[in-house]
């Protein structure tokens, strides 16, 4: 009798079980506009629209914790789902460090030392667990916690750190968003240039892309005598979802961001495949 090929099941589990998207150049992007919407949409919700710092938060966990739900459903990635859940991962992690500065007066320094072992804890509990920290494992329930933590986590440390370098440095927008661009810069030429671990450099890198994005979008919202552009987190909050809702429909009809298709194109920060 003869049997047809069978795949391996590193490759079945990898097409049948991927729950995050490939790194390419659009997971960047899209990345940092999300992170920007993240940090407008919480300002916008709170002072614009009136609902105060708690009924904001009570609102954006309650939106999170469907979505998750939604997202451990589904037994692949799906892109208008887990960028939908980026979204409100990042304003909850920022809604987390503005609710412990701003309503429980803790002080930035402490915040972004908390968050960074807290941040240190989940990746020191899904390494020994799993034994891997690469996204490209991301294809069991599990993993996939230890996933969205990180990823929340890594949000709330951005806001906090990013808050304490703008406040403590007086940077200003515009250069606090030149600075963060650099050390992006300086981890990319790391990891290309000396071969800085892969997993590690891809986390710093989403790390550092939540207080660029912060910066990104004060600079374009906060008023003209206060350093920004003046556009108003409302034209902000929609061109930037325009953009991002482009990209993803891009992405939901070419899969090029599919594991299954990976990119090889340069200029990525894409993560070891190691399981």
């Amino acid at each position: 009798m003869h049997q047809r090929p069978v795949a391996p099941p590193s490759r079945i589990a990898s097409q049948a079980l991927s729950k995050v998207p490939e790194v390419t150049i659009f997971f960047w992007v899209i990345k940092i506009l999300a992170t920007t919407v993240g940090e407008t949409a919480a300002d916008y919700l709170n002072m614009t629209m009136g609902f105060g710092l708690t009924n904001t938060t009570i609102v954006t966990v309650a939106i999170l914790v469907v979505s998750l739900a939604g997202q451990f459903a589904v037994r692949r990635y799906i892109p208008v789902l887990y960028w939908w859940i980026v979204v409100v991962i990042s304003v909850t992690g920022t809604l987390i460090t503005d609710n412990l500065t701003d309503n429980l007066g803790v002080p930035l320094i402490a915040t972004t030392i908390a968050f960074a072992a807290v941040l240190i804890a989940v990746f020191t509990a899904w390494y020994v667990v799993e034994g891997t920290l690469s996204i490209h494992s991301i294809r069991t329930p599990r993993r996939e916690a230890f996933y969205w933590l990180a990823i929340l986590f890594t949000f709330a440390l951005g806001t906090a750190a990013g808050d304490l370098i703008a406040e403590k440095f007086a940077l200003g927008y515009t250069w606090s968003l030149v600075l963060f661009a650099a050390v992006i810069g300086a981890i990319t030429l790391s990891h290309y240039g000396v071969r800085l671990n892969a997993v590690i450099a891809f986390w710093a890198a989403y790390i550092i892309t939540r207080p660029l994005g912060a910066s990104l979008g004060d600079l374009l919202t906060q008023p003209t005598d206060a350093g920004g552009f003046g556009l108003g987190t409302t034209g902000v909050n929609i061109a930037f979802f325009v953009v991002i809702i482009a990209l993803v429909a891009y992405l939901t009809a070419t899969k090029v961001d599919r594991l299954e298709q990976r990119d090889s194109s340069p200029g990525t920060i894409r993560e070891a495949a190691t399981s």
